[in-house]
């Protein structure tokens, strides 16, 4: 099963990742573009990013996506849905620039990533995780991105996730529940595809 891992910076998907790769190591986890670029291929970031770094990021997360075929066990840490939801959110706030002339040729990218996910998980941002974020995080853009990714998901305004090809759950709690989560959601996609 190919599943990603989405949600605003500091949600808990790094947490949920090695939580579930340590109980199925037989499942490859797929870095975060960021790591891909800074440490694979060098490339340099600002300290803040801006809308061309998330873009570059989306393109790279569809690149890799595209290579995902049907059975493989991967556990990708973000989605170009991810990237989206920040193009959109610094538009939001009207910052980065270009952030609106970016997002809208990246929501075709976006949908055709989808074909090459099984399940995607949002990890939405809310009191009962307990995960706090530190000033430095950029807590507006966090909140923002959030707001953002959640509504994609639940109103589909861009008709990525109509196709029912693409399962999407949103999971809260503690990381223990959110693990035990991920595994029922992983049977039950297995059962409907049986």
């Amino acid at each position: 099963m190919r599943i990603a891992v989405s949600g605003s910076h500091c949600s808990g998907k790094s947490t949920l990742i090695e939580d579930f790769v340590a109980s199925h190591p037989e499942y490859v986890h797929e870095p975060e573009p960021y790591e891909w670029l800074t440490e694979l291929r060098g490339e340099q970031f600002g300290d803040e990013l801006e809308a061309r770094d998330f873009h570059r990021q989306l393109e790279l997360s569809a690149e890799r996506f595209r290579g995902f075929q049907p059975g493989e066990r991967i556990i990708a840490e973000r989605c170009p849905v991810d990237f989206l939801a920040y193009l959109l959110a610094l538009g939001d706030l009207r910052r980065g620039g270009d952030a609106a002339s970016l997002a809208a040729p990246a929501v075709e990218l976006v949908a055709r990533s989808l074909e090459h996910i099984d399940l995607l998980v949002v990890l939405p941002l809310n009191d009962a995780d307990g995960i706090v974020a530190a000033d430095e995080e950029g807590l507006e853009l966090r909140e923002a991105m959030n707001e953002r990714l959640l509504d994609m998901v639940a109103n589909d305004e861009f008709g990525m996730f109509g196709d029912g090809g693409t399962q999407v759950i949103e999971l809260a709690g503690t990381p223990d529940r959110r693990l035990a989560a991920l595994e029922r959601a992983m049977e039950q996609a297995r059962n409907q595809s049986a």
